[in-house]
């Protein structure tokens, strides 16, 4: 039996796959929702803030087509659906070595190959201060050493990780062109960064840098475009009111709770609100 048909069995017998990386934001704890709204994704399956990924390994879609503006973590993407055992050897090796100087050394050091590339990345996600993300103005990551110290998890299963990423086009650019690639009976998975601050001050504050309030008055625009071409739209977003006045003409809105412990001060941790944007 070949390698490819040996991949399309485990892809076919993928029920659900746990994310592999940590993500400030990610829907790990909707994805089950997702899934059991949606069931089976018959068309093809498009999202343009990959992150963690936590949606599109629960829904395992036939096809695929993934995009984020982070380039290292399209990167680390691409190299476990080349060869998963290659960065798997490079994950080991940094298992083996992890040391608060270790950490640093691996973090100043800037690997040309792919898989390298992605076993840092990876490495670094777990081993950080509570897996957050962030780059200076140099680009450069700079996220401290945190406490915990496992590199391998009982939760990996990197075959199936790759399995599933042979049904995706990965890409790492603006949201919109993606968006826009969306055709009748595709699904669109739309989470874009923003902040929320706690519930009782009611009011977001965009980082311009990162998602600023043109982008989502793009990503709104966009994805009325989809929706008219006869994509379904699932979205997430602040729940504030003019985000709401974006979507209300022509998406249902609904409020969801989540739970954050992201900050380091306790009194910004707790229950927080969502909205889920939806044309189905």
């Amino acid at each position: 039996m070949t390698n490819i048909q040996n991949t399309q069995l485990l892809s076919d017998a993928i029920t659900a796959v746990t994310p592999f990386l940590k993500w400030a934001g990610g829907k790990r704890w909707l994805a089950p929702s997702i899934q059991e709204q949606i069931g089976n994704v018959s068309g093809r399956y498009i999202e343009p803030f990959l992150g963690s990924g936590a949606v599109f390994f629960s829904l395992h879609p036939k096809s695929a087509l993934l995009n984020d503006a982070n380039t290292d973590l399209i990167d680390t993407y691409k190299a476990l659906k080349q060869d998963y055992k290659a960065v798997l050897k490079h994950l080991a090796h940094h298992q083996r070595h992890h040391s608060k100087e270790y950490y640093y050394q691996t973090r100043d050091y800037a690997p040309r190959c792919l898989f390298r590339r992605a076993a840092k990345f990876i490495y670094l996600n777990r081993t950080c201060w509570n897996g957050l993300y962030r780059v200076n103005l140099k680009g450069v990551f700079n996220v401290p050493v945190g406490t915990k110290s496992t590199v391998l998890l009982s939760s990996d299963n990197w075959p199936q990780v790759s399995a599933l990423l042979q049904n995706a086009k990965l890409s790492s650019g603006d949201f919109e062109s993606i968006i826009d690639q969306a055709k009748k009976g595709d699904l669109i998975f739309a989470d874009p960064p923003y902040t929320v601050k706690h519930n009782f001050n009611g009011f977001i504050k965009y980082n311009e840098a990162l998602f600023s309030w043109a982008d989502q008055e793009r990503l709104s625009l966009a994805l009325v475009r989809a929706k008219d071409r006869g994509a379904d739209v699932i979205a997430t977003n602040a729940n504030h009111k003019s985000v709401r006045e974006l979507y209300q003409d022509s998406f249902a809105l609904h409020t969801i709770e989540r739970s954050s412990v992201l900050s380091g001060d306790p009194k910004f941790r707790g229950r927080f609100q969502e909205l889920l944007i939806l044309a189905r």
